[in-house]
């Protein structure tokens, strides 16, 4: 079974982020930075990516350019506490299945997981419910 990877630089997100992707019944992975979870393992297993768009070091959206350039296919929902127009648009234009605002809700969470995981969002199963 695949991973949902969390990227997000702040602590308390990627543990109540994995703690809802748990109790959804799917696997999570937490990284505090994209240049932590850019190792193959991650990106073999991962089968959904859940990542901040401003983070220190490598930002979400530089983390899908550099994704999208070496071939990977993982579909990516954006999380922000500043989104903003722009980084929406970039976002969504390079393929983003989600972009949410933070605090996001446990049912948005899940309905954007659910899509990310449609068949045509990637080529990976996660398991899990459906």
């Amino acid at each position: 079974m695949g991973l949902i990877s969390v990227v997000d630089d702040d602590e308390s997100v990627r543990r109540t982020t994995k703690l809802l992707i748990e109790s959804f019944g799917y696997r999570a992975a937490v990284f505090e930075s994209a240049e932590t979870f850019l190792k193959p393992s991650q990106l073999n297993d991962t089968c959904c990516l859940i990542v901040d768009v401003q983070m220190r070091g490598m930002s979400g959206l530089q983390l899908q350019r550099h994704l999208a350039a070496e071939k990977w296919s993982i579909p990516i929902i954006f999380i922000s506490a500043y989104g903003n127009n722009e980084s929406r648009r970039q976002a969504k234009q390079a393929g983003a299945v989600a972009f949410l605002d933070k605090p996001f809700g446990a049912e948005l969470l899940l309905e954007s997981i659910r899509l990310a995981l449609q068949p045509d969002n990637g080529d990976k199963t996660c398991g899990g419910p459906v």
